[in-house]
Parts: structure tokens; C-alpha cells; sequence
């Protein structure tokens, strides 16, 4: 089991903006910010919910692109939301809301691409 993630941005304050606004129906949001001086060398976002992140964003170079991150919802209006959220945020689409049954017969999601390229998803594994 993962503990945490974390990418590297090429533009910190827009992708802290487009995450906030594409993970928030997930219930995601900020919950903790350090500073390149508490850290010894860059600034990061942490993203998650009851005081505890679990998706970091960071400013280091090279900026991630490419990397996969599936965040898991518990219905999946909440796939559908993510999607116009993050859409409505500057992403692009990857993969509209929809079953993937060749994962397995439940398996909802949604797929964009964030400000620098990574394909961000929601997944829903319950039955509709």
C-alpha cells in the first residue's frame, strides 16, 4: 500500500489551482504546504483530506510527464464530477467517464491530462 505520491510541476500555482478545483468532488483538497526553506530545496502542495496528504506537488526539476495517478471515488457521479472539474480547470480530456470492463465489469472512470502532461484518473469499482 502507497503512503504518498508526489510530482514535480513546471508551474506550481497552476497546478495547485487545477488540482484544487479538479480534485474538490472527490473531497480532496490542500492540507499542508512547506516552503523550499523547510525543506531544504522546494516548495509542496500536499492534497488530501482529513488533515493527512497523500498527493504531494512539487516545484524540482524536470517537472514529472507522463506519470499515472488513479484517485479512487465511492460513486460514480463522483467520476462524472471530476471530470467536468477538471476539464473546467484547463485539463484535457484522456478518457471520458464511461466502464472500462476489460479491467473488470465495474470498473468506472475518467481520465484527463493535468497542466504538464500526466494522465490524472477517477475510478469507481462498484456496481452502478
Amino acid at each position: 500500500m502507497l503512503d504518498h505520491i508526489g510530482l514535480n510541476s513546471s508551474d506550481l500555482p497552476r497546478s495547485r489551482a487545477f488540482f484544487v478545483q479538479a480534485l474538490a468532488p472527490l473531497q480532496i483538497g490542500v492540507v499542508m504546504e512547506v516552503s523550499a526553506e523547510q525543506t531544504g530545496a522546494h516548495d509542496h502542495v500536499g492534497f488530501g483530506n482529513h488533515g493527512k496528504p497523500f498527493f504531494w506537488l512539487g516545484n524540482a526539476t524536470p517537472p514529472s510527464q507522463g506519470v499515472h495517478v488513479a484517485f479512487v471515488c465511492a460513486e460514480r457521479t463522483q467520476v462524472d464530477a471530476f471530470h467536468a472539474a477538471a476539464l473546467a480547470a484547463g485539463g484535457r480530456d484522456n478518457g471520458a467517464p464511461g466502464l472500462r470492463p476489460w479491467y473488470h465489469p465495474d470498473y468506472y472512470a475518467a481520465f484527463v491530462n493535468d497542466p504538464d502532461g500526466n494522465n490524472i484518473e477517477a475510478v469507481c469499482h462498484l456496481p452502478g
